[in-house]
């Protein structure tokens, strides 16, 4: 079943279109990985799925992205309420400058919850679902910024969970961590994908076959192929996408 769908969709920033005539649907508990050169428009796609891009000057779109059937980009679709629904994580760790324990609450502050309890065992459920907590339940008043590269990142998966998403995004977010945080934060995808659907932005072509169900190749802007990543890292279709996966270019 698919938990969100891209239909006919082009992204201009001014008049240079970023991406053009995109169309494919993002599996439920599936994770799917997009892959492509830099430049290719895979993080452009990625942040129109929350609507990320609202904030970049001159930035536009046509066509429809649809979360459980409603287009994300109509009057129905608050911005805030969908990217509650539509959680992201970033490239680079990005704690608040608060404690462990407010960084994982902040999103549920913002809803109005207010009673320590809930918040309490909402911390302690996205810290557990992060696969943090056992490294931080003595010190959740220190600050996040005490924690590891990767713990943070974690900690910044942690955030995004708090808040119940549906739909997970992951803008490469192991890049900028050693391989041992790199593994942690494979195993925590693959036991996310059990409950969300995730979409993956990376470069790393042995990740994207490791961790993905689904693999989507973007190249200038358009989106040469996807299906399932087994077949797409042995026998795809289109011999652009052969040629960037053996490295010939990109």
């Amino acid at each position: 079943m698919a938990r969100m769908s891209v239909s006919r969709f082009y992204a201009y920033y001014g008049e240079n279109a970023a991406l053009r005539d995109i169309s494919l649907e993002i599996p439920d508990r599936q994770v799917l990985a997009l892959i492509g050169p830099s430049g290719c428009g895979k993080t452009t796609f990625l942040r129109s799925l929350n609507r990320m891009n609202d904030f970049v000057k001159e930035f536009s779109i046509e066509g429809h992205v649809t979360l459980d059937g409603v287009d994300i980009y109509s009057s129905e679709m608050h911005p805030v309420m969908l990217r509650r629904r539509v959680g992201m994580v970033f490239q680079k760790p990005n704690p608040f400058h608060k404690s462990i324990f407010e960084n994982v609450a902040y999103g549920l502050r913002i809803q109005g919850v207010r009673s320590r309890t809930i918040l309490s065992d909402m911390v302690e459920k996205s810290l557990r679902a992060a696969a943090l907590w056992d490294e931080v339940k003595e010190r959740l008043d220190s600050s996040a910024f005490s924690l590891s590269g990767g713990q943070q990142q974690r900690l910044c998966i942690a955030r995004a969970l708090a808040v119940e998403p549906e739909v997970i995004l992951l803008d490469e977010p192991a890049s900028a961590l050693d391989p041992i945080s790199t593994s942690r934060i494979e195993e925590l995808i693959q036991d996310l994908k059990t409950q969300y659907a995730i979409v993956i932005v990376t470069h790393n072509m042995q990740q994207a076959a490791r961790i993905s169900d689904q693999t989507a190749f973007f190249l200038s802007g358009e989106l040469v192929e996807m299906g399932e990543t087994s077949r797409i890292f042995t026998n795809p279709s289109d011999p652009k996408t052969e040629d960037y996966i053996t490295g010939r270019f990109g």
